[in-house]
């Protein structure tokens, strides 16, 4: 039987039987499943990021900051 004559089929079934059938082909469904995968445990990301090497001292940010503020605003004529 092709899919069509099966749905052409199922269409002239009262929907008490359909139901039936639905129950039935999901249980042969569920039990064709392939059993899931063991939970893989969660990775810590502590270090995620290590190899981009040593992250800038608070020193360094504020050095960059300042440089990066020091013309704000200057010989902006509004």
């Amino acid at each position: 039987m092709t899919i069509d004559e099966i749905r052409a089929a199922a269409k002239q079934l009262t929907p008490q039987e359909k139901l039936q059938i639905i129950s039935e082909l999901a249980g042969d469904l569920a039990q064709a499943a392939p059993a899931p995968a063991a939970a893989q445990p969660y990775r810590d990301f502590y270090g995620a990021l290590a190899h981009l090497g040593k992250a800038p001292s608070a020193e360094e940010i504020d050095e960059v900051r300042r440089e990066m503020w020091a013309g704000f605003a200057e010989g902006d004529d509004w």
